[in-house]
Parts: C-alpha cells; structure tokens; sequence
C-alpha cells in the first residue's frame, strides 16, 4: 500500500492504532509503518497508536488523542479546572482520570497525564465535538471532586488558597445539588470532609 492511499483511507481519524490499520488493510505490511515513521509521515504517540505528521496540534485536538490513547479515560483535574476558568495558571499537560493503571505518556506533541480511579467512579462528564469527532472531559463539580478525591492533602483553607481557585467562576458555574449528588457517590467518609471544607471556603455567605 502506497502512503497516499493509507492517507486517503485514514483521513476520517485523528489518532489511529494497529487494530483500525487492519480494519481498511487486514495484510497491512507493518514494516510500511517504521519507513514512514521514519520519513516523517507519522508520529508515534505511544506504542500502537499514531497520527499523521500534518495533523493541526490545538487543545481539541490534544483532548481526542488523550481519550484515545488511554481507554476509558476523560480530561479531569488540573486540564478541567483551566477550561472552566477555575485556575489562572495555563496548564501545559494534558490531565485526565481513567480506570486503568496511573500512567504517563511523554510524547512528541505534549505531556499526557492519567490518575487512576475505580471503575465506579468514571461519571460526570461531558461529551465534546470537534470536527466530527467527541472526546469526554469532566464537569466542574466532577473534576473538582476528582481532585480533591486523588490529592488528600488538600484539606484546610490555606491548601484551598494554594490553588488559588477563581471563587466567582465556580460559584457562577457549579451546581451545588449535583456536586452534592456525585460526592455522595465518592462513598468516601474522608472526601465528605475535605468537600464540606471546600463548600465552606468557597460559599462562605451560602446557608
């Protein structure tokens, strides 16, 4: 097969593994792969999944490649609380929660980071399109739990300060009964706590 033609049959995808090469081409020479790695046509981005070298590199971009490489996962954490506004820091790696082992890809296009939580507690997020494709990544109240859950040091109001939270961003954008509805789903005395100091630190006037 002539690159073109695996270009041309690939187009529709941003990241692609060995098992959507065997799907268009099942006696795909996987010896075409290392030349035109090696020509610069592909990128690996980890072992078994690729993109095309003239792929435009942005953030939604960045975002399909991290749910697609590392499944199940979705954007969380740090990555979450940036495209909320919640942070004034830009976040320079890609965070995100999945149910697989805690890992860490550093890749020729960007760092990807993935925190490890059970299986029962990969809920609360969004789906997201972009050029066709949807890729997942945590609402406010999920993400913020998700920190909080997988950083247990954060527990008083100084920590909170530490993070320097945009308190109106999260006020204006929160549902308070739903952050509510997936803390108790944590089933977790400890994160009970430190969330109640957070509401408290947060929503100092609320009843």
């Amino acid at each position: 097969m002539q690159f073109i033609d695996f270009k041309e049959k690939l187009k529709g995808f941003i990241v692609f593994n060995l098992n959507d090469i065997r799907k268009i081409e099942p006696n795909f020479d996987l010896r075409r792969l290392n030349e035109w790695l090696g020509k610069g046509y592909l990128k690996n981005i980890r072992r078994g999944y690729y993109i095309f070298s003239d792929l435009e590199i942005n953030e939604q971009a960045m975002f399909l490649i991290a749910n697609a490489i590392y499944s199940p996962s979705y954007i969380s954490l740090e990555m979450a609380f940036s495209l909320s506004n919640l942070i004034p820091e830009s976040v320079y790696s890609i965070t995100s929660v999945t149910s697989q082992k805690t890992n860490n890809f550093k890749t020729k296009i960007g760092n990807f980071i993935y925190r490890h939580l059970k299986l029962e507690l990969m809920f609360g997020y969004m789906l997201k399109e972009y050029n066709g494709h949807y890729y997942l990544v945590a609402e406010i109240e999920k993400a913020v739990l998700d920190y909080l859950y997988l950083n247990s040091g954060i527990k008083d109001k100084q920590d909170f300060k530490g993070l320097r939270f945009n308190v109106a961003e999260f006020n204006a954008q929160a549902d308070i009964i739903k952050f509510q509805k997936y803390l108790k789903a944590f089933n977790s005395s400890a994160l009970l706590k430190r969330a109640d100091k957070f509401l408290k630190y947060i929503r100092p006037f609320a009843k």
